[in-house]
């Protein structure tokens, strides 16, 4: 035995809840909790709290994929959990990435709408979801409304 212990990774690809009770705030807190290394992908930003969601500012796709082959090239992942992607951008984007880098262990939560009823999915994002990530997912955990 040699002694040295094993670190997971996990990725979270997803939006900033300014709130901290979702989005990539809680995968981190779930990560560190559970003892895995996160790392993250922002994906947009959110102005909300627990009232609801007042805005949302989408991240450049670029951006997102900067971010991506930042984290994938140097630190790896062992699992992906994929949030809101919001666009059909940031979707296409996350889909070749998947696919470039083989992730494997990828668990996607569709987010589409928030508890408060804001749109956290552009409406013609829906069909690149499905036919984008949905393949790559090992695990796909819609709630009961986006089901």
């Amino acid at each position: 035995m040699s002694g040295k212990k094993k670190f997971y990774r996990a990725l979270t690809i997803a939006g900033s809840d300014s709130g901290g009770g979702a989005g990539v705030q809680a995968d981190l807190k779930t990560f560190t909790v559970l003892g895995v290394y996160g790392t993250s992908v922002f994906t947009a930003l959110t102005a909300q709290n627990t009232t609801g969601v007042r805005s949302i500012h989408e991240v450049p796709p670029s951006f997102v994929e900067d971010q991506l082959n930042a984290v994938l090239e140097d630190i790896g992942t062992d699992a992906t959990k994929i949030g809101m992607l919001f666009s059909p951008e940031i979707i296409e984007v996350v889909a070749k990435s998947l696919s470039r880098f083989g992730l494997e262990h990828v668990v996607l939560d569709p987010v589409m709408v928030a508890k408060g009823g804001s749109r956290l999915l552009k409406s013609e994002a829906v069909a690149a979801m499905k036919e984008r990530i949905f393949p790559l997912a090992e695990i796909v955990t819609p709630n009961l409304p986006e089901a």
